[in-house]
């Protein structure tokens, strides 16, 4: 049983996969987590009301939109 173990020899394309796809997962739900919170915190909590939360509530998701997405790979 021990003897047909062989390092390196097994397909991990799947594992990579999954791993990739947590760190997507990870990175955008924390981002609309954020939106949320900084929308109805300044929407509730604060006599900004509705257009007061929204409004920096957009901004926050188009900064974290632009700063999060995949950048090109670079050529060698």
């Amino acid at each position: 049983m021990a003897g047909d173990y062989h390092r390196g020899e097994m397909d991990i394309h799947e594992q990579a996969a999954t791993f990739e796809g947590f760190g997507k997962f990870t990175k955008w739900g924390s981002l609309a987590i954020a939106v949320l919170l900084l929308t109805i915190t300044l929407w509730f909590c604060t006599p900004a009301g509705f257009i007061g939360g929204v409004a920096p509530g957009i901004v926050l998701a188009i900064l974290g939109v632009l700063f999060l997405r995949e950048k090109p790979a670079a050529a060698h």
